[in-house]
């Protein structure tokens, strides 16, 4: 099992901080967040010059024995915001440019995986055709990656175009190559069932894991529903990276939980029930 840390679970640190941090628990992998508005290193900090933030980058990663285990690329500063699926061509050709330009920073810092977001509703258009064309951008997106050595995914959460397990599987299967960043948290915060959630583990490249209960996207693990040690005897030929994934933004009550405690908690307990 392979285990890695976001480094945006401790925003309020500086990033070398941050990094120190989730080297000292023993932690092998690093999910780096480029978050506009938001992260540590955002797209602003990347597009004027992708290779020399790859390079500052991965020298700071290297200081602190850290592996790249995904780059989570957001482009606007909420969900809605540069959406992959805007129904605005312009505005996706600008997603595209950007999206480009820290896939070749990812290649650069040798990441083989990144994940981004599938895009949401947007008034006036139905949920069939803002699926679509969500599907349409993550086909280019997985073939543009490819190129690269780079596995691309979407994470389906809470308000995005594949609100449900189903539309999550049906935007898979509409765009050819599509593996999930998969959260079962943002299912079981909708109501649905870990035995529901279940049905998407096939098409995971890449794994986020917290706390949560229905209602409540984020949870101390004293209070978690999702159930973590079925999910692993489920990964049955899953090569990926688990990242423990707490994450502190005023958005849902996520910055309710003390991230250090309840990281080392999960850590502990999926390291004990893979044991």
């Amino acid at each position: 099992m392979k285990l890695s840390c976001a480094d945006f679970t401790f925003p309020l640190l500086p990033h070398d901080d941050a990094l120190s941090l989730i080297q000292m628990l023993g932690i092998e992998g690093l999910d780096l967040g480029v978050f506009a508005g938001r992260s540590h290193l955002q797209p602003g900090d990347i597009v004027g010059n992708p290779a020399q933030a790859a390079g500052d980058f991965t020298a700071r990663l290297d200081d602190c024995g850290l592996l790249l285990s995904d780059v989570f690329l957001q482009t606007g500063k909420h969900p809605g915001d540069k959406a992959a699926n805007c129904p605005d061509p312009a505005v996706r050709a600008g997603a595209r440019e950007v999206f480009l330009k820290v896939l070749e920073f990812a290649s650069e810092a040798g990441a083989v995986h990144m994940t981004g977001l599938p895009g949401v509703s947007f008034d006036g258009v139905t949920d069939s055709d803002g699926l679509k064309l969500a599907a349409e951008e993550a086909r280019w997106r997985v073939d543009e990656a490819g190129k690269a050595g780079i596995i691309y995914s979407v994470e389906p959460h809470v308000g995005s175009i594949a609100p449900t397990p189903q539309a999550a599987a049906d935007l898979v299967r509409m765009a050819g190559g599509l593996t999930l960043t998969l959260d079962y948290g943002h299912f079981i915060y909708a109501g649905f069932s870990n035995d529901d959630v279940h049905a998407l583990l096939p098409f995971a490249s890449h794994f986020h894991a917290r706390g949560g209960a229905p209602k409540k996207l984020q949870v101390p693990m004293a209070e978690n529903t999702i159930a973590f040690p079925e999910i692993l005897r489920r990964f049955d030929g899953y090569q990926g990276w688990i990242c423990l994934e707490y994450v502190w933004v005023d958005w849902e009550g996520c910055n309710r939980t003390d991230n250090i405690s309840e990281t080392i908690l999960l850590r502990d307990l999926l390291l004990g029930a893979s044991a």
